[in-house]
């Protein structure tokens, strides 16, 4: 069903079940759910956000400044981008890291043509950093790297199985939608992503999947053409 996706993983999901640091097991089994889907012949990205080791916003009263602070959470998501190429290299694929902004030689500086590159060669493209710009969260990063390289899809990986009207981890009476429009989530201020991504995907034509990371096989569910999750889409 796609060809090429942007795959976004919050940071907080490699953190495991405390959402802190990064978990081995939570690191280990993304990488084999990607390594099979490129296996069967999709080109992935990825992005991943640094939650787990700093959010920038959370500082903003405690003596943090807003820029410095998601200046910190640009590298956290650095951190996590190595860490998962680490295990899908250890799983026999290539993986290679870029950066908004000029980190050689910790990783390289992306170019969207390099990305893509290491994609169709069948490897997968971590693009940490989110935009290389305070303000912006890496969802918003995530939206624009997705139009930039022309996915099929975003795929947001999370720890619930799609959108809700309500978060179902703290309304038992939440209810799942099977699909809604970019127009509706923004009205309804679903907050499955920022409304700056929801506005990019909406613009670029984008179609965003919310689906559960943590159900073993949904990505190739996905690849597959299976109904997995919630698909957001443009009219």
């Amino acid at each position: 069903m796609y060809k090429r996706v942007l795959l976004k993983l919050s940071g907080e999901s490699l953190g495991g079940p405390a959402g802190k640091g990064i978990d081995e097991g939570c690191l280990s089994a993304y990488a084999e759910e990607i390594v099979e889907a490129v296996r069967q012949g999709l080109q992935v990205a990825v992005v991943i956000g640094g939650g787990n080791i700093f959010r920038g916003l959370s500082g903003v009263g405690k003596g943090f400044d807003r820029v410095d602070g998601d200046k910190m959470g640009m590298l956290a998501t650095v951190i996590n981008s190595l860490g998962l190429a680490m295990a899908i290299r250890s799983a026999g694929v290539e993986a290679e890291v870029f950066t908004a902004t000029p980190m050689m030689p910790v990783a390289r500086y992306y170019m969207r043509d390099d990305a893509v590159a290491v994609m169709e060669r069948g490897g997968v493209a971590l693009i940490a950093g989110g935009t290389g710009n305070p303000f912006f969260t890496t969802d918003s990063g995530a939206a624009l790297r997705a139009l930039e390289i022309k996915a099929d899809a975003l795929l947001k990986g999370t720890r619930v199985d799609g959108v809700y009207t309500a978060d179902p981890e703290k309304d038992p009476s939440a209810v799942k939608y099977d699909e809604l429009t970019f127009d509706k989530a923004i009205e309804d201020n679903l907050r499955v992503m920022d409304q700056t991504a929801f506005a990019l995907c909406r613009e670029g034509n984008m179609p965003v999947i919310v689906f559960d990371m943590n159900a073993k096989g949904n990505l190739t569910r996905l690849l597959h053409g299976e109904k997995v999750g919630t698909l957001v889409y443009s009219r």
